[in-house]
């Protein structure tokens, strides 16, 4: 599911919301969840999971093109960890 039909779904189980208004809302949720990870803070999801960001360190790497070794900066990566009830849903357990 993209962005979109996401906004779309909204829209249609909620006939009382303007489509502009359901698109705002979930623009400003996907912002603020961004604008917490950028802060490096943990956002938690009942149910549905936790975003958080981990560090990797800096690393020698290698370039599979040439095979030449190629410093790798430390850098922040974003990270997801399913919360147990959409794991069990997945798994057909609820």
């Amino acid at each position: 599911m993209i962005r979109s039909e996401l906004i779309q779904k909204i829209a249609d189980e909620n006939p009382h919301l303007y489509q502009r208004d359901v698109e705002r809302i979930v623009n400003t949720i996907f912002d603020e969840v961004t604008d917490a990870m950028a802060r490096g803070d943990r956002v938690e999801l009942r149910g549905f999971g936790a975003f958080s960001v981990k560090k990797r360190d800096a690393r020698v790497g290698r370039n599979p093109r040439t095979g030449e070794t190629v410093d790798v900066e430390e850098k922040h990566v974003p990270f997801f960890k399913t919360g147990k009830l959409l794991r069990d849903r997945l798994n057909g357990k609820a």
